[in-house]
Protein backbone atom coordinates (compact mmCIF):
# COMPACT_ATOMS: atom_id res chain seq x y z
CA UNK A 1 0.00 0.00 0.00
CA UNK A 2 1.22 3.29 -0.83
CA UNK A 3 0.78 7.18 1.04
CA UNK A 4 0.32 10.03 -0.81
CA UNK A 5 3.02 12.61 -0.67
CA UNK A 6 0.32 15.15 0.40
CA UNK A 7 -0.66 12.98 3.02
CA UNK A 8 2.56 13.46 5.53
CA UNK A 9 2.91 12.63 9.17
CA UNK A 10 2.80 15.87 11.68
CA UNK A 11 5.95 17.94 11.82
CA UNK A 12 9.21 16.57 13.16
CA UNK A 13 10.55 18.52 16.07
CA UNK A 14 13.54 20.26 14.23
CA UNK A 15 17.30 19.92 14.39
CA UNK A 16 18.26 19.74 18.08
CA UNK A 17 21.17 22.18 17.11
CA UNK A 18 21.51 25.76 15.65
CA UNK A 19 19.96 25.08 12.11
CA UNK A 20 23.36 26.70 10.39
CA UNK A 21 25.58 24.10 12.56
CA UNK A 22 23.29 21.87 11.86
CA UNK A 23 23.96 21.87 8.02
CA UNK A 24 27.46 22.02 8.50
CA UNK A 25 27.73 18.79 9.94
CA UNK A 26 25.30 17.15 7.46
CA UNK A 27 27.81 18.56 4.88
CA UNK A 28 30.70 17.55 6.66
CA UNK A 29 30.14 13.90 7.20
CA UNK A 30 28.79 13.34 3.55
CA UNK A 31 31.40 14.93 2.24
CA UNK A 32 33.75 12.41 3.77
CA UNK A 33 32.31 10.08 1.02
CA UNK A 34 32.94 12.28 -1.38
CA UNK A 35 37.00 13.40 -0.55
CA UNK A 36 37.76 9.46 0.00
CA UNK A 37 37.05 9.81 -4.26
CA UNK A 38 37.99 12.75 -5.89
CA UNK A 39 41.12 14.13 -4.21
CA UNK A 40 42.23 10.41 -5.08
CA UNK A 41 41.79 11.40 -8.66
CA UNK A 42 45.62 13.64 -9.29
CA UNK A 43 47.27 10.64 -7.79
CA UNK A 44 45.94 7.90 -9.59
CA UNK A 45 49.19 7.35 -12.17
CA UNK A 46 51.65 7.66 -8.82
CA UNK A 47 49.50 5.21 -7.83
CA UNK A 48 49.78 2.80 -10.76
CA UNK A 49 53.46 3.65 -10.71
CA UNK A 50 53.82 2.48 -7.37
CA UNK A 51 52.15 -0.41 -7.16
CA UNK A 52 53.19 -1.49 -10.78
CA UNK A 53 49.48 -0.96 -12.57
CA UNK A 54 50.45 -0.23 -15.81
CA UNK A 55 46.81 -0.12 -17.88
CA UNK A 56 45.30 3.01 -16.99
CA UNK A 57 41.79 1.50 -17.36
CA UNK A 58 42.67 -0.52 -14.35
CA UNK A 59 43.79 2.54 -11.80
CA UNK A 60 39.77 2.99 -12.09
CA UNK A 61 39.66 0.18 -9.87
CA UNK A 62 41.22 2.37 -6.72
CA UNK A 63 37.98 4.59 -7.31
CA UNK A 64 35.16 1.70 -7.73
CA UNK A 65 36.16 -0.45 -5.47
CA UNK A 66 35.65 2.26 -2.48
CA UNK A 67 32.40 3.28 -4.15
CA UNK A 68 31.13 -0.89 -4.19
CA UNK A 69 32.22 -1.13 -0.32
CA UNK A 70 29.89 2.29 -0.09
CA UNK A 71 26.90 0.70 -1.91
CA UNK A 72 27.29 -2.43 -0.40
CA UNK A 73 27.61 -1.73 3.44
CA UNK A 74 24.70 0.74 3.70
CA UNK A 75 22.12 -2.00 4.01
CA UNK A 76 23.95 -2.86 6.80
CA UNK A 77 24.32 0.41 8.65
CA UNK A 78 20.34 1.21 7.89
CA UNK A 79 18.84 -1.19 10.77
CA UNK A 80 22.25 -0.88 13.24
CA UNK A 81 20.93 3.04 12.75
CA UNK A 82 17.38 2.23 13.60
CA UNK A 83 18.34 -0.23 16.61
CA UNK A 84 21.12 1.38 18.11
CA UNK A 85 20.96 4.95 17.10
CA UNK A 86 22.68 6.92 14.50
CA UNK A 87 24.83 8.67 16.63
CA UNK A 88 26.42 5.56 18.04
CA UNK A 89 26.49 3.88 14.12
CA UNK A 90 27.84 7.11 13.20
CA UNK A 91 30.64 7.80 16.15
CA UNK A 92 31.91 3.82 15.46
CA UNK A 93 31.82 4.20 11.83
CA UNK A 94 34.26 7.10 11.16
CA UNK A 95 36.49 6.07 14.12
CA UNK A 96 36.64 2.86 11.59
CA UNK A 97 36.92 5.28 8.19
CA UNK A 98 39.76 7.17 10.21
CA UNK A 99 41.79 3.63 10.75
CA UNK A 100 40.97 2.31 7.00
CA UNK A 101 43.04 5.28 5.55
CA UNK A 102 46.22 5.06 7.93
CA UNK A 103 45.97 0.76 6.44
CA UNK A 104 45.46 2.55 2.82
CA UNK A 105 48.61 4.43 3.26
CA UNK A 106 50.68 1.88 4.69
CA UNK A 107 49.61 -0.55 2.02
CA UNK A 108 52.54 -2.59 -0.04
CA UNK A 109 50.53 -3.64 -3.15
CA UNK A 110 47.86 -2.90 -5.30
CA UNK A 111 45.53 -5.92 -3.70
CA UNK A 112 46.34 -4.21 -0.29
CA UNK A 113 44.86 -1.19 -1.30
CA UNK A 114 42.08 -2.19 -2.86
CA UNK A 115 40.87 -4.13 -0.17
CA UNK A 116 41.82 -1.50 2.29
CA UNK A 117 39.34 0.70 -0.17
CA UNK A 118 36.62 -1.77 0.10
CA UNK A 119 36.88 -1.38 3.81
CA UNK A 120 36.87 2.52 3.57
CA UNK A 121 33.77 2.95 1.49
CA UNK A 122 31.96 -0.23 3.60
CA UNK A 123 32.70 2.16 7.19
CA UNK A 124 32.21 5.40 5.48
CA UNK A 125 29.01 4.61 4.15
CA UNK A 126 27.17 5.16 7.40
CA UNK A 127 27.93 8.79 6.94
CA UNK A 128 25.27 8.52 3.83
CA UNK A 129 22.54 6.08 5.72
CA UNK A 130 22.51 7.72 9.28
CA UNK A 131 23.13 11.18 7.89
CA UNK A 132 19.93 11.02 6.07
CA UNK A 133 17.97 9.59 8.76
CA UNK A 134 19.22 11.89 11.32
CA UNK A 135 18.61 14.80 9.16
CA UNK A 136 14.85 12.68 8.26
CA UNK A 137 14.29 12.59 11.94
CA UNK A 138 14.12 16.44 12.45
CA UNK A 139 12.48 17.30 8.88
CA UNK A 140 10.13 16.18 6.45
CA UNK A 141 8.71 17.05 3.12
CA UNK A 142 9.82 20.49 1.62
CA UNK A 143 11.69 21.54 4.84
CA UNK A 144 13.83 18.61 4.54
CA UNK A 145 14.29 19.26 0.70
CA UNK A 146 15.78 22.61 1.74
CA UNK A 147 17.84 20.91 4.44
CA UNK A 148 19.43 18.67 2.42
CA UNK A 149 19.89 21.17 -0.99
CA UNK A 150 21.91 23.55 1.50
CA UNK A 151 23.89 20.53 2.53
CA UNK A 152 24.33 19.48 -0.61
CA UNK A 153 25.65 23.20 -1.29
CA UNK A 154 28.09 23.13 1.03
CA UNK A 155 29.10 19.35 0.25
CA UNK A 156 30.17 20.86 -3.41
CA UNK A 157 32.74 22.37 -1.73
CA UNK A 158 34.40 18.92 -1.77
CA UNK A 159 34.75 18.52 -5.20
CA UNK A 160 36.22 21.95 -5.50
CA UNK A 161 38.84 21.20 -3.11
CA UNK A 162 39.45 17.88 -3.27
CA UNK A 163 41.94 17.27 -6.57
CA UNK A 164 43.38 20.53 -5.27
CA UNK A 165 44.20 19.05 -2.48
CA UNK A 166 45.35 16.03 -4.01
CA UNK A 167 47.78 17.98 -6.22
CA UNK A 168 49.13 19.80 -3.06
CA UNK A 169 49.79 16.89 -0.98
CA UNK A 170 51.79 15.06 -4.23
CA UNK A 171 53.96 18.57 -4.14
CA UNK A 172 55.03 17.96 -0.78
CA UNK A 173 54.62 13.81 -0.01
CA UNK A 174 53.72 11.07 -2.06
CA UNK A 175 50.64 9.64 -2.47
CA UNK A 176 50.35 7.93 0.86
CA UNK A 177 49.92 11.34 2.26
CA UNK A 178 46.57 11.81 0.89
CA UNK A 179 45.53 8.79 3.05
CA UNK A 180 47.21 10.34 6.09
CA UNK A 181 45.30 13.45 5.81
CA UNK A 182 41.72 11.88 5.30
CA UNK A 183 42.12 10.31 8.46
CA UNK A 184 43.20 13.46 10.57
CA UNK A 185 40.43 15.15 9.14
CA UNK A 186 38.08 12.55 9.67
CA UNK A 187 38.94 12.76 13.39
CA UNK A 188 38.50 15.99 13.52
CA UNK A 189 34.61 15.37 12.23
CA UNK A 190 34.41 12.66 14.43
CA UNK A 191 35.34 15.11 17.76
CA UNK A 192 32.98 17.67 16.36
CA UNK A 193 29.96 15.18 16.12
CA UNK A 194 30.69 13.80 19.33
CA UNK A 195 31.02 16.82 20.77
CA UNK A 196 27.82 18.57 19.25
CA UNK A 197 25.10 16.27 18.28
CA UNK A 198 22.77 14.71 20.35
CA UNK A 199 20.83 11.15 19.26
CA UNK A 200 17.83 12.21 17.39
CA UNK A 201 16.08 8.49 17.55
CA UNK A 202 13.75 8.73 19.98
CA UNK A 203 13.33 5.93 22.64
CA UNK A 204 9.82 5.10 21.39
CA UNK A 205 10.82 4.93 17.36
CA UNK A 206 13.94 2.22 18.45
CA UNK A 207 13.07 -0.96 15.98
CA UNK A 208 14.41 -3.89 16.92
CA UNK A 209 17.30 -6.02 15.30
CA UNK A 210 15.39 -9.13 14.11
CA UNK A 211 15.31 -11.11 10.88
CA UNK A 212 11.65 -10.08 10.42
CA UNK A 213 11.72 -6.35 11.24
CA UNK A 214 14.61 -6.02 8.78
CA UNK A 215 12.95 -7.83 6.24
CA UNK A 216 9.94 -5.64 6.93
CA UNK A 217 11.64 -2.76 6.49
CA UNK A 218 12.62 -3.40 3.23
CA UNK A 219 9.31 -4.70 2.03
CA UNK A 220 7.83 -1.00 3.00
CA UNK A 221 10.91 0.41 1.37
CA UNK A 222 10.29 -1.55 -2.26
CA UNK A 223 6.73 -1.44 -2.33
CA UNK A 224 6.25 2.21 -1.93
CA UNK A 225 6.07 3.75 -5.21
CA UNK A 226 7.69 7.07 -4.33
CA UNK A 227 10.51 5.32 -2.55
CA UNK A 228 11.12 2.44 -5.50
CA UNK A 229 10.68 5.21 -8.22
CA UNK A 230 12.83 8.26 -7.33
CA UNK A 231 15.41 5.78 -5.69
CA UNK A 232 15.69 4.13 -9.52
CA UNK A 233 15.75 7.64 -11.03
CA UNK A 234 18.56 8.49 -8.38
CA UNK A 235 20.63 5.40 -9.64
CA UNK A 236 20.26 5.88 -13.35
CA UNK A 237 21.77 9.81 -12.43
CA UNK A 238 24.58 8.43 -9.88
CA UNK A 239 25.43 5.60 -12.52
CA UNK A 240 26.35 9.07 -14.87
CA UNK A 241 28.23 10.37 -11.71
CA UNK A 242 30.47 7.79 -11.43
CA UNK A 243 31.02 7.39 -15.19
CA UNK A 244 32.17 10.58 -15.05
CA UNK A 245 34.75 10.05 -11.82
CA UNK A 246 35.77 7.27 -13.70
CA UNK A 247 36.36 8.94 -17.07
CA UNK A 248 37.31 12.53 -15.98
CA UNK A 249 41.05 12.17 -15.10
CA UNK A 250 41.86 10.21 -18.09
CA UNK A 251 39.45 12.48 -20.46
CA UNK A 252 41.89 15.43 -18.80
CA UNK A 253 45.46 14.28 -18.70
CA UNK A 254 44.88 12.19 -22.12
CA UNK A 255 42.49 13.52 -24.07
CA UNK A 256 42.95 17.26 -23.31
CA UNK A 257 46.26 16.96 -22.22
CA UNK A 258 45.43 19.62 -19.64
CA UNK A 259 46.61 17.55 -16.47
CA UNK A 260 47.28 20.55 -14.16
CA UNK A 261 43.46 21.90 -14.93
CA UNK A 262 41.76 18.58 -13.46
CA UNK A 263 41.04 20.82 -10.52
CA UNK A 264 40.00 23.48 -12.13
CA UNK A 265 37.50 21.31 -14.38
CA UNK A 266 36.11 19.73 -10.71
CA UNK A 267 36.20 23.55 -9.19
CA UNK A 268 33.30 24.56 -12.37
CA UNK A 269 31.58 21.94 -12.10
CA UNK A 270 31.29 21.86 -8.63
CA UNK A 271 30.06 25.28 -8.58
CA UNK A 272 27.16 25.28 -10.67
CA UNK A 273 26.13 22.30 -8.33
CA UNK A 274 26.56 24.21 -5.26
CA UNK A 275 24.98 27.46 -7.04
CA UNK A 276 21.93 25.14 -8.39
CA UNK A 277 21.42 23.85 -5.00
CA UNK A 278 21.75 27.13 -2.94
CA UNK A 279 18.88 28.27 -5.89
CA UNK A 280 17.29 24.93 -5.18
CA UNK A 281 16.91 25.37 -1.21
CA UNK A 282 15.40 28.93 -2.21
CA UNK A 283 13.05 27.67 -4.49
CA UNK A 284 11.96 24.65 -3.14
CA UNK A 285 9.23 25.85 -0.77
CA UNK A 286 7.63 28.10 -3.25
CA UNK A 287 7.77 25.77 -6.73
CA UNK A 288 8.09 22.49 -4.88
CA UNK A 289 10.45 19.07 -5.51
CA UNK A 290 8.89 17.81 -8.84
CA UNK A 291 9.08 21.13 -10.75
CA UNK A 292 12.49 21.66 -10.03
CA UNK A 293 13.56 17.90 -10.34
CA UNK A 294 11.83 17.11 -13.06
CA UNK A 295 12.59 20.46 -15.42
CA UNK A 296 16.09 19.85 -13.87
CA UNK A 297 16.31 16.22 -16.00
CA UNK A 298 14.80 17.51 -18.72
CA UNK A 299 17.54 20.01 -18.94
CA UNK A 300 20.24 17.20 -18.20
CA UNK A 301 18.97 15.12 -20.84
CA UNK A 302 19.33 18.09 -23.47
CA UNK A 303 22.50 19.44 -22.60
CA UNK A 304 23.74 15.60 -22.78
CA UNK A 305 22.43 15.51 -25.79
CA UNK A 306 24.16 18.36 -27.13
CA UNK A 307 27.31 17.32 -25.71
CA UNK A 308 27.17 14.17 -27.69
CA UNK A 309 26.12 15.58 -31.01
CA UNK A 310 29.49 17.88 -30.15
CA UNK A 311 31.79 14.98 -29.45
CA UNK A 312 30.68 12.80 -32.46
CA UNK A 313 30.71 15.91 -34.57
CA UNK A 314 34.45 16.55 -34.33
CA UNK A 315 33.57 19.96 -32.14
CA UNK A 316 34.75 19.02 -28.82
CA UNK A 317 37.22 21.22 -27.23
CA UNK A 318 38.38 21.53 -23.60
CA UNK A 319 35.78 24.83 -23.48
CA UNK A 320 33.09 23.10 -25.03
CA UNK A 321 33.18 20.03 -22.45
CA UNK A 322 33.48 22.13 -19.31
CA UNK A 323 30.48 24.39 -20.24
CA UNK A 324 28.60 21.34 -21.35
CA UNK A 325 29.67 19.08 -18.63
CA UNK A 326 29.10 22.08 -15.95
CA UNK A 327 25.06 22.57 -16.67
CA UNK A 328 24.60 19.22 -17.04
CA UNK A 329 26.49 18.21 -13.51
CA UNK A 330 24.38 21.50 -12.53
CA UNK A 331 21.11 19.98 -13.61
CA UNK A 332 22.35 16.43 -11.39
CA UNK A 333 22.22 18.35 -8.68
CA UNK A 334 19.17 19.77 -8.48
CA UNK A 335 17.66 16.38 -9.54
CA UNK A 336 19.26 14.21 -7.16
CA UNK A 337 18.75 16.30 -3.59
CA UNK A 338 14.81 16.28 -4.57
CA UNK A 339 14.70 12.86 -5.43
CA UNK A 340 16.25 11.57 -2.44
CA UNK A 341 13.94 13.74 -0.52
CA UNK A 342 11.10 12.51 -2.55
CA UNK A 343 12.22 8.80 -1.99
CA UNK A 344 12.16 9.56 1.64
CA UNK A 345 9.02 10.91 2.15
CA UNK A 346 6.95 8.24 3.41
CA UNK A 347 9.95 6.15 5.26
CA UNK A 348 10.12 8.27 8.80
CA UNK A 349 9.25 5.36 10.74
CA UNK A 350 11.93 3.38 9.24
CA UNK A 351 14.29 6.45 7.75
CA UNK A 352 17.23 4.06 8.92
CA UNK A 353 16.59 0.99 6.86
CA UNK A 354 14.99 3.21 3.91
CA UNK A 355 17.68 4.97 3.86
CA UNK A 356 19.99 2.43 3.85
CA UNK A 357 18.00 0.01 0.83
CA UNK A 358 18.16 3.52 -1.24
CA UNK A 359 21.65 4.38 -0.76
CA UNK A 360 22.52 1.03 -1.47
CA UNK A 361 21.16 0.63 -4.74
CA UNK A 362 21.68 3.57 -6.24
CA UNK A 363 25.24 3.26 -5.17
CA UNK A 364 25.63 0.04 -5.62
CA UNK A 365 23.97 -0.30 -8.86
CA UNK A 366 25.39 3.24 -10.13
CA UNK A 367 28.31 2.06 -9.56
CA UNK A 368 28.43 -0.89 -11.98
CA UNK A 369 26.89 1.61 -14.47
CA UNK A 370 29.42 3.66 -14.18
CA UNK A 371 32.09 0.81 -14.55
CA UNK A 372 30.42 0.09 -17.86
CA UNK A 373 30.76 4.16 -19.01
CA UNK A 374 34.02 4.10 -17.47
CA UNK A 375 35.72 1.34 -19.64
CA UNK A 376 33.74 2.46 -22.48
CA UNK A 377 36.25 5.27 -22.69
CA UNK A 378 38.22 5.72 -25.89
CA UNK A 379 39.93 8.59 -25.85
CA UNK A 380 37.03 10.74 -26.27
CA UNK A 381 34.14 12.38 -24.58
CA UNK A 382 31.21 10.82 -26.34
CA UNK A 383 31.14 7.55 -24.44
CA UNK A 384 30.73 10.00 -21.07
CA UNK A 385 28.31 12.66 -22.86
CA UNK A 386 26.24 9.35 -24.07
CA UNK A 387 26.08 7.66 -20.57
CA UNK A 388 24.13 11.30 -19.34
CA UNK A 389 22.30 11.13 -21.99
CA UNK A 390 21.00 7.10 -21.82
CA UNK A 391 20.95 7.98 -18.11
CA UNK A 392 18.47 10.56 -17.81
CA UNK A 393 16.19 8.97 -20.54
CA UNK A 394 15.75 6.14 -18.42
CA UNK A 395 15.11 8.27 -15.08
CA UNK A 396 12.15 10.13 -16.98
CA UNK A 397 11.14 7.07 -17.87
CA UNK A 398 11.19 6.16 -14.10
CA UNK A 399 9.92 9.35 -12.66
CA UNK A 400 6.91 9.15 -15.45
CA UNK A 401 6.08 5.73 -14.64
CA UNK A 402 6.23 7.15 -10.37
CA UNK A 403 3.72 10.18 -11.19
CA UNK A 404 1.62 8.42 -13.40
CA UNK A 405 2.68 10.99 -16.47
CA UNK A 406 2.20 13.82 -14.32
CA UNK A 407 5.33 15.50 -14.40
CA UNK A 408 6.45 18.83 -13.43
CA UNK A 409 3.70 19.25 -11.07
CA UNK A 410 4.41 22.41 -8.82
CA UNK A 411 4.32 19.92 -5.41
Amino acid sequence: MTVDPATTSPEPPGAPIGFAEFVALVASLMSLGALGIDSMLPALPAMGHALGIDLENERQFIVTAFVLGFGVAQLVHGPLADRYGRRTVLLWSLGGYAIANVAAALSGSFVLLLTARVIGGALVAATRVATVALVRDCYHGRAMARVMSIAFMVFMIVPVLAPAFGQTVLLFANWRGIFWTIAGITIVVWTWFFLRMPETLTAERVLPLSPARIVGGWRTTLTDRWSVGYMLASTMLMGALYGYLNSIQQIMFDTFGRPRLLAVMFAVTASLMAAANLANARLVMRLGTRLISHSALTVLMVMSGLHLAVALGGYESLWTFVALQAVTMGCFGLATSNFSSMAMENMGAIAGTASSVQGFTSVTFGAIIGVVIGQAYDGSTAPLAAGFLIAGLCALGLVAVTERGRLYRPQ
